[in-house]
């Protein structure tokens, strides 16, 4: 799949019924770790193996809505970043 990245969107999240709807969606969704619905500030978090792009895709497909990626965070495996360093 993608790189172990966290990913930031914005949705609109009007109702209860929304965010089960969306928590759904992500349960159902391969490579996800962990996510996190925050429904006053209308964001979503997703953890996990993931490609960005496709996660919002798939998101805006399913919830028929805009979905607006607000920050990503990649993150390479924690072995390699360890043998780079003390070398630097």
């Amino acid at each position: 799949m993608g790189e172990i990245c966290c990913l930031t969107l914005r949705m609109n999240l009007d109702c209860n019924a929304c965010c089960r709807k969306l928590r759904r969606i992500i349960l159902n969704m391969k490579g996800i770790e962990s996510h996190m619905i925050e429904k006053p500030l209308g964001r979503v978090s997703v953890c996990g193996r993931l490609r960005p792009s496709d996660i919002a895709i798939k998101m805006k497909k399913k919830m028929n809505r805009r979905v607006e990626i607000l920050d990503i965070q990649e993150f390479d495996s924690g072995d390699e970043q360890a043998d780079q360093k003390p070398a630097g």
